[in-house]
């Protein structure tokens, strides 16, 4: 099927352009979401008549976009899932879930806005594109963690140029170090702690003191048989 382009779409052509593709896809996507009009006699002298108060409002519109992406772009989120030892996701993360968080950071953004070229189903850090215009789009920062903590451990290996993900053995040692930590006790509380015992050790070790009179005294005062 052959239809007239109203706007840019990516991988299609640009506003104007007459292009062919599969009935489906116009029936479906281009011609409700008014991406397009079907490539009729009539549809090319109304969009011939119309070319120029469309480009008028696909500017303005333009212009919006290119607003809100110098605040989006770059922003990161956290998404809170669980996750086996390994890392694989009890599921998986999705557009929607990408927005929704977005939206909750102070972005108004839509689930048909995220690209979602690829699934998440491992812990990690992912970028992905939000399209805001069909000539602009934005990268945001996707961090899949367990917790805000492991969240934070991961941010802080990729700012380190690491991968975020980490393998089994280093989780558990990185859990052994946290353990150990909150184990240990406190600096002020053994600060505390070492002159009691220092007043206790030397009080073990004091000689105990004769009284006047001892046994060295009695043995003197002994009458003789």
């Amino acid at each position: 099927m052959e239809v007239i382009l109203l706007e840019r779409v990516e991988r299609l052509g640009q506003m104007g352009d007459v292009v062919t593709v599969k009935p489906g896809y116009a029936r479906n996507y281009l011609l409700p979401q008014k991406k397009a009009l079907r490539a009729t006699e009539a549809n090319r002298i109304r969009f011939e008549s119309e070319r120029t108060q469309l480009e008028a409002q696909n500017l303005e519109r333009k212009s919006e976009a290119d607003a809100v992406s110098a605040k989006l772009d770059g922003v990161s989120v956290v998404l809170i899932r669980a996750a086996s030892d390994s890392g694989q996701l009890y599921g998986s993360v999705t557009a929607r879930d990408i927005a929704d968080s977005l939206t909750e950071a102070g972005y108004t953004v839509s689930r048909s806005q995220v690209l979602m070229e690829r699934p998440v189903k491992t812990l990690g850090i992912f970028d992905f594109r939000i399209r805001l215009h069909p000539e602009v789009t934005s990268t945001v920062s996707i961090n899949v963690a367990k917790s805000d903590e492991e969240a934070e451990a991961q941010a802080d290996r990729v700012a380190r140029g690491l991968p975020a993900l980490q393998t089994l053995a280093e989780l558990e040692a990185e859990q052994d170090q946290r353990d150990r930590r909150t184990a240990a006790p406190a600096p002020e509380a053994a600060a505390q702690a070492a002159p009691e015992e220092a007043s206790e050790a030397e009080g073990e070790a004091a000689p105990a003191t004769e009284e006047p009179g001892g046994e060295a005294e009695a043995e003197k005062t002994e009458p003789e048989a």
